[in-house]
């Protein structure tokens, strides 16, 4: 049995140390800052410990750290410097589900020379997006556009944003915000966030779509040379990026980001009937002929063991445990830095974890 840690205890925490717990095959330690979350996530679990730790402390860390196999970062994404880390420093193997792009670089130049492996990323965008995105192009002789659209939503949505809230606050104001990766043209390039709209309909729903930082992970920079155009939209229902874009730009959020965190957590209700919606197309030569392949599918909130888990949890929380999985069996690199373009996808979808995107096709 691998001794996991669990570093947070939020939404995605709990679903991971259920899905890890209940395996059978790991024990899970879950820390968190607050002593009620971290019993509540592992109440009623096998195999499962807790603690309260600060995810900056360096000793803190340390003593959840001693004697693990792995650790699965669930903190907010500025904590994970600090906790890749210690991880080093421990002989840990690290995944993380972050979509910031400076914190990716961080881990990055902490994998050199690492004992152990160091998998960001490993979520849902960038995760299982790049994952499937990989498999559509692999084939290709020549890539021409490679889109990647990824959206966590309300099944039935009330307010003028079309919108609730489903995962970290600041991880999406934090990707409204930044620069946009991208491979335009054969080259790298930053794009400007909420930009590039588009409209498309999906199982006889329309959404729109529009630049967002972090969800294309590595998957451009790993394709230059290969391909022309690869980049990454979020999707929502048509409206919302309008309304986005006058809270930052006519109201200046955009430079009071905590401010409007404060506001959004005020505001905007979390739901806990969601559904994910993802989109990949890949167009390019294969064979010789010019082709289109499309991986489309809606993950929604359901009953797993008797309780019910939101869409957001599931996917992310599935795709870091599939990878974790994949670790154990061999299945991805042992050391250094691994991006999700290591990541196999018939591995993938058809390991215990990952099946949760299959049956959501």
């Amino acid at each position: 049995m691998k001794n996991v840690v669990v570093i947070g205890a939020g939404k995605i925490g709990r679903m991971a140390a259920h899905f890890l717990a209940r395996s059978g095959d790991y024990a899970v330690h879950v820390v968190d800052s607050h002593e009620g979350s971290w019993r509540d996530a592992i109440a009623g679990l096998p195999n499962a410990t807790g603690a309260t730790a600060d995810f900056q402390n360096a000793a803190h860390l340390d003593a959840a750290l001693k004697g693990k196999w792995a650790l699965i970062s669930c903190a907010p994404f500025f904590c994970n410097p600090q906790i890749a880390e210690r991880a080093k420093a421990h002989g840990v193997h690290y995944l993380d589900l972050t979509e910031d792009v400076a914190v990716t670089k961080k881990v990055m130049a902490l994998a050199e020379g690492a004992s152990t492996a160091f998998i960001p990323q490993c979520g849902l965008a960038p995760g299982y997006i790049t994952i499937a995105a990989n498999h559509l192009a692999k084939p290709m002789s020549a890539i021409h556009e490679l889109r990647c659209r990824v959206g966590a939503l309300p099944r039935n949505p009330t307010n003028q944003l079309k919108y609730n809230m489903t995962w970290s606050t600041n991880g999406l104001v934090n990707e409204y915000c930044n620069p946009c990766e991208a491979l335009v043209d054969g080259k790298m390039t930053l794009l400007s966030p909420l930009e590039n709209l588009e409209e498309f309909t999906l199982d006889g729903i329309q959404y729109e779509a529009f630049n967002t930082s972090g969800g294309l992970g590595s998957l451009g920079e790993s394709l230059a040379g290969r391909a022309r155009n690869v980049n990454y939209k979020t999707i929502r229902y048509p409206g919302h990026c309008k309304l986005i874009k006058f809270l930052l730009h006519d109201l200046g959020f955009i430079d009071h980001r905590e401010q409007l965190c404060e506001v959004f957590d005020r505001s905007i209700p979390t739901t806990q009937d969601d559904v994910i919606v993802i989109l990949c197309v890949a167009i390019g030569i294969e064979n010789g002929k010019l082709v289109e392949k499309i991986d489309a599918r809606r993950v929604p909130a359901k009953l797993i063991d008797g309780k019910h888990w939101t869409g957001i949890q599931i996917t992310t929380a599935a795709g870091v445990c599939a990878v974790l999985d994949m670790l154990k069996d061999g299945q991805v690199p042992q050391k250094g830095f691994v991006r999700m373009e290591d990541v196999r996808y018939e591995d993938f979808i058809k390991n215990r974890f990952g099946r949760e995107y299959a049956v959501g096709s």
